[in-house]
């Protein structure tokens, strides 16, 4: 965990909060939000830190990418939430967007279980859990035999993603303030 200058903090926050509004309301990540945070974390960490800055922007973006576009190929999530994530790893380098990615995800859990539990759907998706485990041993997507597991199937119980990664971004934002050396 390392300290972000407070215009990187501010770019996060930003385009967070925005991601998750929109999320919420339409079920979408807008592109030029992406691009926007995209943008801006390469520009402005290649003039805060140089050429070092620019390296880890883009292995931030390329971690975040590299780990995310499979689940968007399993249509376990929505391309909005790859550049979603994407961007975020260009605003704060790798090792921050780990940071970021385990608390989104750890709250997100949360939030899931919550929402499954009132949908009453809590033991099938374990059940699901299982049969997907299973299908990618055999390398098949675990969707062409239960539409329930295509995220674009309206049958899918699904969750706006972008509320979870505003929560662990400002989450991460928050504890680096209280523990991060400055």
């Amino acid at each position: 965990m390392s300290y972000l200058p407070i215009v990187l903090q501010a770019v996060l926050a930003l385009v967070v909060l925005i991601a998750a509004v929109t999320d919420i309301r339409s079920r979408r990540i807008p592109n030029w939000l992406t691009l926007a945070g995209l943008i801006l974390g390469l520009g402005l960490n290649a003039f805060l830190f140089e050429i070092n800055g620019l390296k880890a922007a883009a292995f931030g973006f390329g971690l975040a990418f590299l780990i995310y576009f499979p689940l968007y190929l399993l249509r376990g999530m929505g391309a909005g939430d790859v550049k979603l994530m994407a961007a975020i790893g260009s605003i704060v380098g790798p090792a921050n967007w780990f940071g970021i990615f385990v608390l989104s995800n750890l709250l997100g859990g949360v939030i899931a279980i919550v929402l499954l539990i009132a949908k009453g759907r809590l033991r099938r998706t374990f059940l699901n859990v299982g049969y997907m485990l299973k299908e990618l041993v055999f390398f098949r997507p675990p969707y062409l035999k239960r539409e329930e597991l295509d995220v674009k199937n309206p049958k899918a119980v699904t969750l706006p993603h972008g509320v979870s990664v505003a929560l662990g971004s400002v989450s991460y934002l928050v504890a680096a303030a209280i523990w991060a050396p400055k």
